[in-house]
């Protein structure tokens, strides 16, 4: 079984790239983590400068390191960073299990960009990581994201009351799970 090696590999798209987090991503990815409609479903408070993306940025690069997380940034063949995302946490040893976040500036919403970036990080989990189980959260009231994980397979298992603290008070959230065999048999679906 092929163990995640601290950094993020670089996965290729029809549209995009998702490489590894820099320093230099900081003010395009402030625009996602302070941004009024993508920053209120994060649970986190807003961010307000370049300064606080930078050491966010720093901060995950530092969990990549020690294989607590893994963040790409979503890239347009231009060059354009227009999100993140990755696995918040894994466990492999017993559980192989992982947990997907992510988020995208509102200008790129809709056009399918989070999809094929999910796709992409999906396929390396459960190909290159060996993982058996895939997780998501999402605020109930997260109509787009809900329906963005039921469209790439994951299903509904329930909701999580008050299961996260955010700055305006517990939240529940709903999760989501797509397994390695229902992954599989999606692909073997696009591909017959």
């Amino acid at each position: 079984m092929k163990e995640h090696s601290g950094t993020a590999p670089v996965l290729t798209g029809r549209r995009l790239t998702l490489r590894a987090l820099r320093q230099e991503d900081a003010s395009a990815l402030l625009h996602c983590w302070s941004h009024p409609e993508a920053a209120c479903w994060l649970g986190i408070q807003p961010l307000t400068s370049r300064a606080e993306a930078e050491e966010l940025i720093r901060l995950l690069l530092e969990m990549e390191r020690g294989e607590e997380s893994l963040r790409w940034s979503i890239v347009l063949s231009g060059g354009e960073v227009i999100g993140s995302c990755g696995y918040n946490s894994w466990q492999l040893a017993g559980a192989f299990r992982g947990e997907v976040g992510c988020e995208l500036a509102p200008a790129f919403w809709g056009q399918g960009y989070m999809r094929e970036a999910l796709t992409l990080a999906l396929g390396y989990g459960f190909e290159e990581m060996r993982l058996n189980r895939v997780e998501a959260q999402c605020h109930p009231a997260n109509l787009r994201s809900g329906r963005l994980l039921t469209s790439l397979g994951f299903r509904r298992e329930g909701t999580l009351r008050e299961y996260r603290h955010t700055p305006s008070g517990f939240q529940d959230v709903d999760l989501y799970a797509l397994l390695r065999k229902e992954w599989l048999g999606l692909i073997s679906e696009r591909e017959g």
